[in-house]
């Protein structure tokens, strides 16, 4: 049920959107929303970045799963188990760019009566096809947001076309995004744990990011849709002087406003790993501890009694009780 509360919700969503640009509110839904889900995103951003930097790590934590630096004949494993800042910067690009612990993911199941444990890569493969076509699409959208259109952009806009396949061109991430999207989505389906353990706030970002996709891709494919007047809009919000042309078509703002709540919901919900993975100490940290004795920073005097001041205090009860003293 969680996962057709978040479907009907995204569809609510885009039938507002149709319903209120049928009704010719394309400044509310082309000017007004796209700047207050900006201004959400910056604030959520700094909120969540500020409230996590406040968190007291006064120790060492990271998670490691390799060899830590011990004995000089014991091979350490620098990138899983750091001891050095270099190390975790490694780390955390190989965690940042290629997902490196979703590499190493396994399965186990019972065989013959055994516990086994089988590499499985599938979540990696296609978590890394979605993440890397929407950061190319995210670029690739900034020849609609400049004139002229910065080189690398170009450069990435006919790399990622290069297949000509009828017209338009075909956008290679384009099948790639639906097709990550749609494996993310069918795995809270049919694998039964990760069924069990979805919430709401797991479905609703997926069909959210699937509805955005999909409305992109039905105005590039199937759908004409003005461009020049998507480019003069989208021109003028960047340079805070935005007007509406005439003649954009409903789907466009659907696409546009699904765009806004997605940005505006960012900050608050599980996307937030994009920006959490480098604050966190169980990642960005070194496994030193062996190494360096870490004094909780936050430590306050705090007042003592001493065994020595004890005995000094006591000791001549302690004698007559029978009790042994350090001291005579």
């Amino acid at each position: 049920m969680t996962a057709l509360y978040s479907l009907l919700a995204v569809l609510v969503l885009a039938l507002v959107a149709y319903l209120g640009a049928e009704a010719g509110l394309h400044t509310l839904f082309g000017v007004v929303i796209p700047y207050a889900a900006f201004l959400l995103f910056v604030g959520g951003f700094i909120w969540r970045v500020v409230r996590w930097g406040k968190s007291p790590v006064p120790f060492r934590i990271p998670t490691t799963c390799g060899q830590e630096k011990s004995l000089p004949w014991i091979k350490q494993n620098k990138f899983d188990n750091p001891s050095t800042t270099g190390g975790v910067i490694v780390r955390m690009l190989l965690e940042a760019f290629l997902f490196r612990s979703l590499f190493r993911n396994t399965k186990a199941r019972l065989q013959d009566g055994n516990l086994v444990y089988r590499w499985t890569r599938w979540l990696w493969l296609f978590g890394l096809m979605f993440h890397v076509s929407f950061l190319v699409i995210f670029v690739r959208h900034f020849r609609l947001l400049t004139q002229p259109v910065p080189g690398f952009v170009q450069f990435l806009d006919a790399l990622d076309g290069m297949f000509q396949i009828g017209a338009p061109q075909l956008y290679i991430t384009d099948v790639l995004i639906l097709t990550g999207l749609t494996f993310l989505l069918l795995r809270r389906f049919f694998i039964p744990q990760v069924r069990y353990i979805s919430l709401a706030n797991d479905y609703f970002p997926l069909f959210l990011l699937l509805g955005v996709a999909v409305t992109g891709v039905l105005m590039r494919y199937f759908s004409r849709v003005d461009v020049v007047g998507i480019k003069e809009l989208a021109v003028g919000l960047a340079s805070l002087h935005p007007t509406v042309p005439q003649g954009l078509q409903s789907l466009f703002f659907v696409h546009l406003f699904l765009v806004s709540v997605l940005v505006a919901y960012f900050p608050f919900s599980k996307l937030m790993h994009m920006g959490g993975v480098f604050l966190s100490p169980t990642r960005n940290l070194a496994n030193n501890s062996r190494m360096k004795r870490h004094i909780n920073p936050w430590n306050y005097p705090v007042k003592v009694h001493s065994y020595e001041a004890y005995e000094d205090e006591f000791r001549e009860l302690m004698k007559q009780a029978g009790i042994p003293v350090e001291k005579e």
